[in-house]
């Protein structure tokens, strides 16, 4: 699969079907030969571990499947980053679960390895999830390792997360299926139990490093076998014999947890999205959105595909009306829904206001919302298609940038679940406002043709343009001729497109899922089961123990 491909202007059906069909292929690890070496080895490869775990592998919903999307092209393909993290249902009970690939690289860990461990790590402590580990990876990726081993968001941040997440007392389970060294082996040990099966390895350092390092000759079993973690050391507290041994144990160990982990009726997919009907069938969206964003759409008619049927109660209809503020339910769960309206509505102030752009009357109305949700304990579902905030002379004598800041602040300092759907495009300091990545929301979905910038290809185009020729009058090169400014903006254009596909902001962990539009009532339905979990409730606590 290239990763040279640019989102152009098509249908967003057409956008889906091919990302699906990528998807398809991301799925596929390290291919053929991949999933060989595992079979060989007498192993299940990561995908059919989850399989045979979860109650319902139909179910798993994946977290940063597109992670490290032509990201290491100089190493090879590291797809979905060498590890498959998402939430699925063990015994009724969601976990997240976070199983090396090892056809990948042998599992090992690239600088966006860790940031997605990190990022499923983060999930499941918000949500109260519990978290199952299945190990088999050969450590860092040591001609990357100055970017993958030192900073507070790499590896060494996976555990003390561990370490935390106890304390916390959410769950945690480690299965050893195959290799776990080095730095790596903290993690199982960390974890309130561990498995390991026969042929797996843990160990601090190998036969080799270890005969470097002290001149000792020792073999891989009695070093860091099964059998000596289970007999000699202590460490292991399962000994299983393969990996549909060791899958069986930890589900039924999973099975012991008390009945407040299970999902509760309004959070089990996906039938809980159906049982309240909705006012339009959800395909509908593919229709009513363009992915170039040029074609305008009420936003009404957007959430009366997602929302439960004649819930929606509309907060301040008349007022600041670029953004869609009120109350609904989806699939039975009370939400505060903000949303930018795509088609110009009149202001009684301001005259014609344009879609996808946030005015001051309407920042300050979302930013009154966002704080009685707050304090009323509703969670917030943010729907982006936002151009920016509104900018000129008229914009700035309204107080627009005291009015955004009243939203950025309201939406940062909300104590309540947040989630955010990117619909169309999510730019400039619209993508703060409306709760980005950086604003701690519990997922970031994203719809196919959504984008990611700092601002719009056009004026990006210009802008860069202009300060290329101030550079060459600088530089005593003169006046660009035309044919230099054409194919200097279309360069500029060319690589900016590349950016703002939201398959390169998936690479980079902005955000955690890109899905299907018609499916995002039955996403957000299983989510808001999640966010509204009970919080960790603490863990055990003793005195000081001789051990």
């Amino acid at each position: 699969m290239s990763t040279k491909t640019i989102v152009q202007p098509a249908a967003l059906r057409t956008l889906t079907d091919d990302l699906i069909a990528q998807e398809a292929a991301l799925r596929e690890g390290g291919g053929e030969a991949g999933q060989a070496r595992q079979k060989k080895l007498g192993r299940l490869t990561a995908r059919q571990r989850i399989a045979r775990l979860l109650d319902d592998a139909d179910g798993f919903f994946e977290v940063n499947l597109w992670a490290a999307w032509g990201m290491y092209d100089a190493w090879g393909q590291v797809p979905a980053a060498g590890v498959v993290t998402g939430i699925g249902d063990i015994h009724g009970r969601p976990c997240m679960i976070i199983a090396n690939d090892a056809t990948v690289k042998a599992g090992a860990f690239f600088p966006q390895t860790c940031k997605k461990v990190l990022r499923a790590q983060r999930v499941a402590h918000r949500c109260n999830l519990p978290l199952i580990y299945l190990v088999d990876s050969s450590g860092v990726f040591l001609p990357m390792q100055d970017e993958i081993f030192p900073d507070e968001d790499d590896f060494g941040r996976i555990f003390r997360n561990n370490a935390v997440l106890s304390a916390a007392g959410v769950p945690q389970y480690a299965a050893i299926m195959g290799n776990c060294v080095a730095g790596g082996a903290y993690l199982p040990v960390l974890c309130d139990k561990v498995l390991m099966t026969e042929g797996s390895a843990l160990y601090l350092a190998g036969p080799s490093l270890v005969k470097a390092a002290i001149g000792q000759e020792v073999d891989e079993e009695s070093l860091g076998g099964a059998a000596m973690h289970a007999q000699v050391s202590g460490t292991v507290d399962f000994r299983e014999p393969d990996d549909e041994a060791c899958l069986d144990r930890l589900r039924s160990l999973i099975a012991l947890l008390p009945d407040s982990f299970k999902a509760g009726r309004l959070s089990r997919p996906p039938e809980a999205a159906s049982e309240i009907n909705i006012e339009r069938d959800s395909h509908d969206v593919y229709d009513m959105i363009s992915p170039d964003g040029r074609h305008a759409y009420d936003a009404h008619d957007l959430l009366d595909c997602i929302i439960d049927r004649a819930s929606f109660n509309e907060y301040k209809a008349e007022h600041g009306r670029s953004l869609l503020t009120g109350y609904a339910t989806i699939g039975g769960h009370a939400v505060g829904v903000i949303a930018n309206q795509h088609e110009p509505v009149k202001s009684p102030t301001e005259g014609v206001q344009l879609g996808g752009v946030i005015y001051a009357d309407s920042a300050d109305k979302a930013a009154r919302f966002v704080m009685d949700c707050s304090q009323n304990g509703v969670p917030l579902v943010f729907f982006q298609d936002v151009v920016g905030f509104m900018v000129g002379k008229r914009a700035e004598q309204s107080g627009i940038i005291r009015s955004g800041a009243k939203l950025v602040s309201a939406v940062s300092n909300a104590n309540v679940p947040k989630l955010t759907v990117i619909v169309g495009g999510s730019f400039g300091a619209g993508n703060y406002a409306l709760c980005g990545k950086a604003f701690d929301p519990h997922l970031v979905l994203a719809w196919p043709g959504a984008r990611y910038a700092v601002m719009g290809g056009t004026q990006a185009a210009g802008t860069l343009l202009s300060l290329r020729e101030r550079q060459a009058k600088r530089a005593g090169d003169g006046q660009l001729s035309d044919e230099d400014r054409a194919r200097l903006r279309e360069e500029i254009e060319r690589d900016y497109a590349r950016q703002t596909d939201i398959r390169y902001g998936a690479a980079r962990g902005w955000v955690d899922a890109i899905i299907a539009p018609h499916t995002t009532r039955q996403v957000l339905v299983r989510a808001l089961g999640w966010v509204k979990r009970p919080p960790p409730p603490g863990g055990f606590r003793a005195g000081v123990l001789q051990v």
